[in-house]
């Protein structure tokens, strides 16, 4: 076994953190310790937290932390940010709203920068929730960065997906626009103080008339995270999710349709690594990028074919 994949399951913090960089910066050693990390999973409960920004996410999982460690459960967070154009780095990382928690042994907090990912998450998210898993924490929150209509991506790594909105914001007009609504397991209506709360509420209520979905019936939950409102029911929902999902045939599909979509990652990410390198060390290829009028689609199609043939 990975040295990394021992210390991790003693629950050795450093090598925790050790192997989220690992997992970061892709190192050569990331699917040996993963296939490790994998064979002691302890099936923590995953929830994605996601909704456009100033919604209040940061707000809300502070708050949550507070009111789930009083249940006595430990937890680990990874807060999705936007990537700095200039260092790679998450422009957000001291996580500001949550450094109350940060000397509670039972809870890790880690931010992630998106590294150029479309998706609303870090490329390096789901090995990170599984090291934390395999570290023994009860429930992996991940924050996504929150882009309004780049969020879909969070339904492949958790079990539960809670959806942000906030009253009079216009959230509701961008998420119908980008399918996010279908990702919803739960919908958090925050900042429930404000004007416009029963609208939003009805429209939801409509929306989901509309769509009839099968099975699990997203609920609608009002939170106030700044009062540590609504925490109570906002966790008994997410727990009655999870429930749903493991005695039902509805969470089987959805974890053989998201191990099916995490190796077809897998595979792109291996690729691709293989063919860059391939490019990068034939100094006649990189010369091809001297000249910006070369077919793009005739060397990516010619050097795909090449590569495949080399493995023969």
């Amino acid at each position: 076994m990975h040295p990394l994949a021992e210390r991790i399951q003693k629950q050795d913090m450093r090598a925790l953190a050790r192997a989220i960089t690992l997992i970061e910066n892709d190192d050569d050693q990331k699917l040996s310790l993963m296939s490790d990390i994998f064979s002691i999973q302890k099936q923590a409960h995953y929830i994605g937290i996601t909704g456009s920004p100033g919604a209040g996410k940061s707000s809300l999982i502070n708050r949550l932390l507070t009111f789930l460690r009083q249940q006595n459960l430990t937890v680990a967070v990874i807060a999705v940010d936007p990537t700095s154009p200039f260092s790679g780095g998450a422009l957000l990382g001291d996580r500001t709203r949550m450094n109350q928690h940060f000397l509670d042994p039972g809870i890790f907090i880690r931010s992630m920068a998106t590294r150029g990912s479309l998706g609303g998450l870090a490329r390096a998210t789901k090995d990170s929730i599984r090291v934390c898993d395999a570290y023994g924490f009860d429930i992996v929150l991940v924050e996504t960065v929150g882009v309004g209509q780049s969020e879909l991506d969070i339904m492949k790594v958790v079990d539960t997906t809670g959806l942000v909105l906030t009253p009079n914001s216009g959230d509701v007009l961008q998420i119908f626009k980008a399918g996010i609504m279908e990702i919803a397991d739960l919908f958090i209506i925050n900042k429930a103080d404000l004007p416009g709360v029963g609208k939003l509420k009805s429209t939801l209520e409509e929306y989901m008339m509309i769509v009839q979905p099968k099975g699990w019936q997203p609920p609608i939950v009002q939170t106030i995270s700044t009062e540590s409102e609504g925490m109570d029911e906002l966790w008994k929902n997410m727990n009655d999710h999870h429930s749903y999902l493991y005695r039902t045939d509805s969470g089987t599909e959805r974890r053989k349709q998201q191990l099916k979509l995490e190796v077809y990652d897998l595979i792109r990410e291996e690729i691709w690594r293989d063919v860059k390198t391939e490019i990068e060390r034939d100094e006649q290829k990189l010369e091809v990028f001297q000249n910006p009028d070369a077919d793009p689609y005739q060397l990516a199609r010619s050097w795909v074919k090449e590569w495949g043939r080399k493995g023969e």
